[in-house]
């Protein structure tokens, strides 16, 4: 499949923004998205620059840095360049009072420098506009998503297990995983929503390490290197056996993402009350899956797991100590880390193409963390896992 992305998609994608803006912001005037994932959403390309969407008008990518690489990958109709947002500004004759833009993307310097000729009095959020614009997956999107399942399945289930081996330590697998996921098609980065956040290869951890506390708004843990860098494996810790391997990681491929995790056993198989917690912790994500239905509401999936699990299972469960995270799954797309998510707040009713990543999980102590996560794509029959099927916790003799 072609990987740039259609005129027939960029239209449908813009369609649906300004449909989205129409409903929710009936008096909105003009719209303008500077994040370069969206730019990539809306546009096909990533130019440092800005979009600007205006109402019942043709909307217009300024490229300030990567004009002339844009116009080589972009279908996007109309694309111009820019040196400032003076130069830019100087094309619309009339400009609103009021202008829509990512609050959660745009610092305040650069509002202020877009302020100074787009002279606008006040602004409005978009982020929440373009998130659900971005929920529902087409067709040309979901080849994209389901080719990194694929070979995320393929890395994690059957080639991991042939690179562990005894004495290695965390950074050793990171830098070893690595390499195997650039070279099955990996574009070598994850990209995620979270403000300030950076994942270099996943989050990997040896035993105990997967309960290490990390700024990252996961179940999971991991020391990473030190303070600086705390998203990559330890050098110190080194695996051995009766080990529990813990690996997070996103795959993407043309821009898309999958999310999945992968426990191993090490040499020993764990004692079997742990093996009892993390299949429950499997059975949880089954369940969940079965539910991913077009009109399903999130938040009662979440409130229907939650209410069947008893005390002492909630102990931990979904992260570990006082740092427990409030969600069971999140949308998956550019980012790992989407709309909508499978928690309480979330009541617009889930639609056919959605991706969901599912991932229950428990920490014990003294072990690591245990439970499952897979991509799913919504259906009719519930979610499909483009991700495998395999339960987790595979034993490496």
């Amino acid at each position: 499949m072609n990987e740039k992305t259609p005129i027939s998609e960029l239209n449908a994608r813009m369609k649906t923004f300004r449909q989205i803006m129409d409903q929710q912001h009936p008096g909105w005037g003009m719209a303008v998205v500077f994040s370069k994932i969206n730019l990539l959403y809306f546009t096909g390309s990533m130019p440092e620059g800005m979009l600007v969407i205006e109402r019942g008008k043709d909307a217009t990518l300024w490229a300030r840095k990567g004009y002339e690489r844009t116009l080589g990958e972009s279908e996007f109709p109309v694309i111009e360049p820019m040196n400032s947002y003076r130069d830019a500004a100087q094309a619309y004759s009339q400009l609103p009072g009021e202008v829509h833009l990512e609050t959660e993307f745009v610092p305040l310097a650069m509002y202020q420098r877009f302020q100074k000729h787009f002279r606008c009095s006040s602004y409005q959020s978009i982020d929440f506009q373009i998130a659900q614009a971005r929920s529902v997956k087409s067709q040309w999107e979901l080849h994209f998503i389901e080719q990194a399942g694929t070979y995320h399945r393929k890395v994690l289930e059957d080639i991991v297990p042939e690179i562990l081996r005894e004495g290695m330590a965390e950074t050793d697998l990171a830098a070893e995983l690595y390499e195997v996921m650039v070279k099955e098609g990996h574009q070598g980065i994850a990209r995620f929503a979270m403000h300030d956040t950076d994942v270099a290869v996943a989050q990997l951890s040896f035993g105990e390490n997967s309960l290490y506390p990390t700024n990252f708004d996961g179940p999971g843990g991991n020391r990473g290197l030190n303070a600086a860098v705390t998203s990559f494996g330890n050098r110190d810790r080194k695996l051995k056996k009766g080990d529990l391997v813990f690996i997070d990681m996103g795959f993407g491929i043309n821009g898309y993402h999958s999310d999945k995790t992968m426990t191993y056993m090490f040499g020993e198989r764990l004692p079997k009350e742990v093996i009892a917690i993390h299949q429950q912790c499997a059975d949880i994500h089954d369940r969940v899956a079965e539910m991913l239905k077009p009109g399903a509401i999130p938040e009662n999936i979440y409130e229907t797991i939650m209410n069947n699990l008893t005390p002492e299972f909630k102990r931990n469960f979904m992260g570990f100590g006082t740092r427990q995270v409030k969600f069971l799954g999140h949308g998956v797309g550019l980012t790992v880390d989407e709309y909508p998510v499978l928690a309480k707040g979330f009541k617009a009713p889930l639609v056919e193409n959605m991706v969901f990543a599912v991932e229950p999980k428990k920490g014990i102590e003294g072990v690591g963390m245990v439970g499952t996560e897979n991509t799913f794509v919504v259906t009719p029959q519930g979610g499909r896992s483009i991700t495998g099927s395999n339960r987790g916790l595979i034993f490496v003799g």
